[in-house]
């Protein structure tokens, strides 16, 4: 089957259908998802979104933060753009009915600190942040009239196409456009064809590519894998950010301490309760994301114990229940009562820093394609994110995103999209062999989290590298010979992103932000103070 809209949204997070809601009041949207539309990492955000708004506070702080974080790879002028929106930004999804918090006098919002930050500047819901705003974007989404939304619907590749320009007999120039994508449907087995405009990658995150993530299982990069096989520019794939404090219990999945739990007084320790932060930088638990997951990694290496702990139980009881309630009711059912024992906490995989090249308004290289949220590597975040700045960038990139998108789409007529092909399956036959998906599933993501994790060294790079061409070599086989499933889409994808982190490690011969190689362990501001970038040439 095939569908034709203005614009194509492949992703259903902050990004997506920000992206979307702004563009429907003005053309028709098609927004496809791989489960429900509220599936995703902003669902798990539990943190807020950063923004100056208290009286001690500006936005030079908050730039100076942002860049600080960033290691020297952040572009200054995206940074000043987006921390000088992030309030009218905030604003839009208040009136939009977001309970972000408030302080006693109803008028102003209650502000959270978080490592990195110079000053409490979190806008939050409690501890549940981005459900709150996940809720309101998907119930506006789903009655605006011009959006169609396609839940269970797995995106498997772009459709791109060239434009030839000809003087004469010479061809003067090739551009390639994007009107696109295959999606499967899930629920009827069936690969559909969605032609579009303008299509908007906004896919999200990437670190189920890891063993330990707090991310969702639909964090497979599908966008920058996607994205890559289609032409498109990735950059700096080596800073994958672990964030420092998961919940360490066997019956615990992907669930994440925020970062707010410092931000409010806690406190890591070891089993023998020393509070080592103190030893390893001098913000201690404030300190930034890739400076605490490496601390915790060196104490468990030394201790030989499988968890730090993080405590808050010097705080009010009811006002720990009240800030956290969501972290509180979630460790009370695994026996774990935050009010009065420390939390057993591991670092785990939990945001790319790279993706997809965009410019200041999202576009990527590829025309009428755009990337907004985590999908996108924008220049905000450099060499390490800075807490509660994503939420931030992707409503800031999906309003420019938007209104660059609408004033071109008036540029376009019918006859500017070509006719798109139909999914051609070829010869290929429903799969036997499903333990080809679940033993590569499983071989990836263990060798990238003990070859490629927080500390790295030439020889683990070179293994990994190794495993994943043979690994990459298999799935292409298997690709071609089946039928597509979801599990062999995701499969392709967190293949394709595995590798491309493995060869941005490997190229950065230094240690910067979140990347960490034990044979250069010094900064190298003159030959790696750039982006690392990739482009598959065909």
């Amino acid at each position: 089957m095939e569908y034709k809209k203005d614009f194509l949204v492949i992703g259903s997070g902050i990004a997506g259908l920000t992206f979307a809601l702004k563009v429907a009041d003005y053309a028709t949207v098609a927004v496809i998802t791989k489960k429900d539309i509220m599936e995703g990492n902003t669902r798990y955000a539990q943190g807020g979104i950063a923004s100056v708004f208290g009286p001690n506070d500006s936005f030079d702080l908050h730039i100076q933060d942002t860049l600080q974080s960033g290691d020297g790879l952040c572009k200054k002028s995206v940074v000043e753009m987006v921390v000088r929106e992030a309030p009218e930004r905030i604003q839009e999804l208040f009136d939009m009915g977001v309970c972000f918090a408030v302080r006693s006098d109803k008028k102003t919002f209650d502000l959270g600190r978080e490592g990195g930050h110079s000053r409490n500047r979190i806008i939050h819901a409690s501890d549940m942040t981005g459900s709150e705003i996940e809720k309101v974007l998907a119930g506006r989404a789903r009655e605006h009239k011009n959006i169609t939304i396609f839940e269970n619907h797995v995106a498997i590749d772009l459709i791109t196409y060239s434009k030839s320009f000809k003087r004469g007999l010479v061809t003067a120039n090739h551009e390639d456009y994007c009107c696109g994508a295959y999606a499967l449907d899930i629920d009827k087995n069936e690969v559909h064809t969605f032609g579009a405009k303008t299509t908007a990658l906004a896919t999200g995150g990437s670190c189920k590519v890891y063993l330990y993530t707090s991310n969702p299982d639909v964090a497979t990069g599908a966008g920058i894998a996607m994205g890559y096989r289609a032409g498109a520019k990735v950059a700096n794939m080596e800073f994958v950010q672990f964030h420092p404090t998961c919940l360490y219990h066997p019956d615990a999945k992907n669930f994440l301490i925020s970062e707010a739990v410092r931000g409010e007084g806690g406190v890591l320790v070891t089993a023998k309760g020393h509070a080592f932060m103190e030893d390893y930088d001098p913000h201690k638990d404030l300190a930034c994301r890739d400076v605490i997951a490496r601390s915790i990694d060196m104490e468990l290496k030394k201790s030989g114990d499988e968890s730090v702990y993080l405590d808050i139980t010097h705080r009010n009881p009811d006002f720990i229940r009240r800030r956290f309630p969501n972290i509180y009711e979630k460790c009370l059912s695994f026996g774990i009562d935050m009010t009065k024992e420390p939390i057993p906490v591991v670092p785990a995989a939990h945001y790319m820093c790279g993706g997809v090249v965009t410019d200041n308004a999202g576009k990527t290289n590829i025309k009428q394609l755009y990337a907004v949220g985590e999908v996108a590597c924008t220049g905000l975040h450099g060499a390490n994110r800075l807490a509660s700045n994503s939420l931030l960038e992707a409503l800031v990139f999906a309003d420019k995103a938007a209104h660059q998108s609408i004033q071109e789409l008036n540029s376009f007529s019918e006859s500017t999209i070509p006719e798109l092909p139909l999914w051609d399956p070829g010869g290929a036959t429903d799969s036997d062999e499903a333990i080809m998906v679940s033993q590569n599933w499983d071989e990836i993501r263990r060798f990238m989290w003990n070859y490629v994790g927080i500390v790295r060294s030439n020889k683990r790079l070179y293994r990994a590298k190794h495993r994943i061409d043979n690994i990459k070599q298999e799935i292409l086989e298997y690709y071609w010979d089946f039928k597509v499933t979801s599990d062999i889409i995701e499969l392709r994808n967190i293949a394709e992103v595995a590798d491309m982190i493995i060869q941005c490690a490997m190229l950065r011969e230094e240690s910067r932000g979140l990347h960490y190689n034990l044979q250069y362990p010094y900064k190298d501001d003159k030959n790696w103070k750039k982006d690392t970038v990739l482009e598959r040439h065909s």
